[in-house]
């Protein structure tokens, strides 16, 4: 006797339906490019979008940065150790609260950040172009969207 199996056309279905799976293949699209546009400067899409996330006047508590980034802790401290490592990020003990963490950018962060920033500028820029700016404003607005549905 053999066992039921899944039709074929429900794999299509799916394909074709799943809205993780679209926003999934896009995502990983749009950071093999800046992946590749980012790497002259050893960088990732994910530690620039890391580092610029520190770009503040004060130092933001780890679960700040980790809600920003739609990230858990335990991801942002693994994407965090080879910032660390190269010495662009420092994560200190907040004062007020001995069990959270801060994080900045250290002076040589700063500097990468400021090479990679026309870097980013440049790709973002040819992207927007080609989508066009009324689908790209679209787009961010239905991703903030699904960010707070979910």
């Amino acid at each position: 006797m053999s066992k039921p199996r899944l039709p074929f056309e429900t794999t299509l279905f799916v394909r074709d339906a799943c809205l993780c799976l679209a926003v999934q293949r896009a995502a990983r699209g749009l950071a093999r490019r800046f992946d590749e546009a980012l790497r002259p400067l050893d960088l990732t899409n994910r530690q620039f979008s890391l580092m610029m996330s520190l770009n503040r006047p004060q130092p933001p508590a780890m679960g700040d940065v980790a809600e920003l980034l739609a990230m858990d802790r335990t991801t942002l401290t693994a994407a965090l150790k080879p910032l660390e490592r190269r010495g662009l990020v420092r994560v200190t003990r907040d004062p007020a609260d001995k069990r959270s963490r801060r994080l900045a950018l250290t002076d040589a962060g700063h500097a990468l950040v400021l090479r990679a920033l026309p870097i980013w500028k440049r790709y973002h820029g040819q992207l927007e172009k080609h989508f066009g700016v009324a689908n790209a404003d679209r787009l961010r607005e239905d991703m903030e969207f699904l960010t707070r549905l979910l």
